[in-house]
């Protein structure tokens, strides 16, 4: 069901009524009521925008400032029956959700979790307004968090507000420069943030025209005579047009240059992307820049990605020649980095790279030395200590192995999905080294904000289930 934000205009009379109560009852200060009120409106029309503005501000306004970091930290990790009810009934019931994550902010104003499933209900809905509110929420209280800053711009960019996503994630990407999904966020967002300030979006929506963009009116003139329908490709092509006309000019335009092969990417023209990325590359004095040497390499592994997607699944040899294209795509990817590793070796962010695929090589003597380097750097020490933990895991040196891990939480004060994954990898370590007790502790509290996490049900209930 579809529900984009509605105008107090659009708002039945009885309930805009009901709203104006609402708002006197807030300047009164009587906020019980006011929640009450707003709340009651919220639940008959979800959409109404400014009434949900409204709810928040008297949610924080009977906070009043008062809490302590602590408790919003600890709000905003902990779980309540409303917010359990709110996860679930995001999946199929999003309406719902909305009323029962705005249950736990009634007592919780900054709790991230309740943010994070209204937010997500919101997106369903299609109320982008909605889901930029409390994402902006949420991200205030934990900006380093990637999967809200992921989520954060792709509603800001839903909403139409790309310069604000292209540089929240660009922000974000510069910490965890390692981050694939990050990586692409932040470029999915230029390009979106590229298209707009260009008026190419409004031109492949059909709602607007090319003299609103070009100067040039005899240019404008001659698209318009060839009344051409304009798509995506289109619009991609023109992109790459304007840079190419900056590089006649300036063949050595780094940033032209590398726009292109971005978009060349984009189109999946490999071949053109390749060309523009070795033009790119060969400006460059001495050795190029290493995320720009990031995207060459990508661009041969995608190569092999298109290899394997276009394997017939019903031969014979499909198994086995894709295995073989996996595992080249693995070395391409392992000597790429080995060799950025070698032209920069006081990158750490290179290092972790390069020890995360010595780890999935099952090589961790090699993959312990890099993480144990990588931790210097404060953007990937979490991460970094996290693995050189599963290393010795993995080795079977579980006293070793326990240290990191729990530096890494201890360290980690908001309760993601990273946060989860250390819990967990603890709780197994405590679980070969004979410890039930402290094993299913770490399990428990995982199980008490995200109960579909990996096995942690099952576990749990096993536990209390033979007591």
């Amino acid at each position: 069901m579809i529900m984009p934000e509605k105008q107090v205009t659009e708002i039945d009379k009885s309930l805009r009524e009901l709203f104006e109560k609402g708002k006197l009852a807030y300047e009164r200060n009587n906020l019980d009521y006011a929640i009450t009120l707003l709340q009651s409106v919220l639940k008959k029309e979800p959409a109404f925008y400014e009434c949900r503005e409204a709810l928040r501000a008297t949610q924080f306004k009977k906070q009043d400032g008062k809490t302590s970091f602590f408790r919003k930290m600890l709000g905003s990790a902990s779980s309540s029956p409303q917010l359990a009810k709110a996860q679930i009934a995001v999946r199929n019931n999003p309406t719902d959700a909305l009323d029962l994550a705005e249950s736990v902010l009634n007592g919780d104003p900054n709790n991230i979790a309740a943010h994070k499933t209204l937010a997500a209900a919101a997106m369903k809905l299609d109320m982008v307004k909605t889901a930029v509110l409390s994402l902006e929420l949420a991200f205030k209280n934990a900006p380093k968090d990637k999967e809200i800053g992921i989520r954060l711009g792709e509603a800001l960019v839903a909403a139409r507000q790309t310069g604000r996503a292209e540089k929240i994630l660009k922000d974000l990407a510069a910490e965890h420069p390692d981050d694939p999904d990050l990586y692409q966020a932040y470029k999915d967002a230029s390009a979106n943030h590229t298209m707009q300030a260009g008026k190419y979006d409004t031109l492949e929506g059909g709602e607007g025209s090319y003299r609103d963009i070009l100067r040039d009116k005899d240019e404008a003139v001659r698209l318009e005579q060839e009344q051409r329908t304009v798509k995506t490709e289109d619009v991609a092509e023109r992109l790459i047009q304007d840079q190419l006309l900056k590089i006649e000019v300036e063949p050595n335009n780094v940033k032209a240059l590398q726009k292109i092969a971005e978009l060349y990417t984009q189109k999946n023209d490999l071949e053109k992307a390749g060309e523009f990325y070795q033009r790119l590359l060969d400006c460059t004095e001495g050795i190029p820049d290493p995320t720009i040497q990031k995207d060459v390499d990508n661009l041969k592994i995608r190569a092999i990605d298109h290899k394997i997607q276009a394997l017939d699944t019903n031969e014979a040899e499909y198994e086995s020649v894709k295995q073989a294209l996996e595992k080249e795509k693995h070395d391409v990817a392992f000597e790429s980095c080995k060799k950025r590793s070698e032209n920069y070796p006081s990158d750490l962010a290179i290092k972790f790279e390069l020890g995360v695929l010595h780890y999935e090589r099952e090589e961790y003597r090699e993959a312990i030395q890099l993480f144990q380097k990588a931790q210097a750097n404060p953007h990937i020490r979490i991460k970094a200590l996290h693995h050189l933990g599963r290393c010795f895991l993995k080795r079977g040196i579980l006293d070793l192995a326990i240290r990191p891990i729990q530096t890494a939480i201890g360290e980690k004060e908001i309760f993601d999905d990273q946060r989860k994954d250390l819990l967990y990898d603890l709780g197994l370590i405590y679980e070969k080294m004979g410890k039930p007790e402290e094993s299913i502790e770490q399990f428990k509290l995982i199980y008490e904000v995200d109960i579909d996490y990996k096995d942690v049900s099952d576990r749990v209930d096993h536990y209390y289930a033979n007591l």
